[in-house]
């Protein structure tokens, strides 16, 4: 379904190349396992139940997850109306609409498709930000919604579960060995699963990690230019990120789990190697790609 929402080719071109690399990398593992003499059928389909659970309950797992309730135009008139004004502008459906009681100022939206999505807010978020701030990152969540990132990422993730579950199967079965025919001790199958499943886990995780980080940046970008006002997004994302740090620690490691689902991680990392695992990019990083669509749109 499409929407006014801004294309992004790089956002398309990293989705391919990040799919196909996990595709092969899929394909080698299989081998591999098939190779060492491991009938994985009942790992596969563990793993591939727990996708489909993933990728059709997303949303009531994400609310429930997180506390969130939906509400009806009538309890948040105000936030409604902004989600209503941006649905038109991007011609899309309108998400159902939710809000989390949370003092971390955040948003997420979830759901495999358009018609399956929501967009939630928490109440910390809704007392910080001005309307047009809050528009803003409105758009940012929308923009997830409108190119089905959620369906995407579950997806991707699924190598990553699969090599998960096999490194369990591993270190539960001992890493045994394989006898050969004198009663001698072969291959140790249990250790090179084991050590196969990391490496194939390690990868994925970047992969998908590096994907994470280009889809926010995608609707950061997608979100400024269908409000016009790359400023508002950047005076938000840069309220948010200096209002976590008054936000008590166990509340902000509480809500870390759900980093990959907010417009904002609950605890951010500087320019460190630790950029290579987080969800988000950088907020130096963000707030400069917005500062260059301003000035593309005549405004820096």
């Amino acid at each position: 379904m499409s929407t006014r929402f801004a294309s992004d080719r790089g956002l398309t071109a990293r989705m391919v190349v990040t799919m196909f690399l996990l595709g092969l990398l899929y394909v080698a593992f299989v081998g591999v396992l098939i190779a060492v003499g491991v009938r994985g059928l009942t790992v596969l389909v563990l793993a591939g139940g727990l996708l489909l659970v993933q990728y059709f309950l997303s949303d009531r797992i994400a609310l429930f997850a997180m506390h969130g309730r939906e509400v009806s135009p009538q309890e948040a008139p105000e936030l409604h109306g902004l989600i209503d004004r941006l649905c038109a502008m991007a011609d899309m459906p309108k998400p159902r609409v939710a809000i989390a009681d949370s003092d971390v100022p955040n948003a997420f939206a979830t759901g495999r498709n358009q018609k399956k999505s929501v967009v939630c807010v928490t109440t910390g978020l809704l007392r910080r930000l001005e309307p047009q701030e809050l528009e803003g990152v409105l758009a940012h969540e929308l923009s997830h919604v409108a190119h089905r990132d959620v369906a995407v990422m579950t997806i991707a993730s699924f190598l990553g579960i699969v090599a998960g579950l096999m490194t369990r199967f591993a270190l539960y079965a001992g890493l045994g060995g394989r006898r050969n025919g004198n009663g001698q001790g072969g291959l140790p199958i249990g250790l090179i699963i084991l050590l196969v499943s990391v490496v194939v886990y390690a990868v994925s995780f970047l992969l998908t990690r590096a994907l994470s980080r280009y889809r926010e940046l995608a609707a950061d970008r997608a979100g400024a230019l269908l409000t016009q006002r790359p400023s508002a997004l950047a005076s938000a994302l840069t309220k948010v990120s200096g209002d976590m740090a008054r936000i008590p620690t166990r509340d902000l490691r509480e809500a870390e789990p759900f980093n990959a689902f907010y417009f904002a991680p609950a605890l951010a990392r500087g320019e460190t190697l630790a950029n290579l695992f987080s969800t988000h990019p950088p907020l130096e990083r963000r707030l400069e790609e917005l500062a260059n669509i301003s000035r593309q749109l005549g405004r820096g």
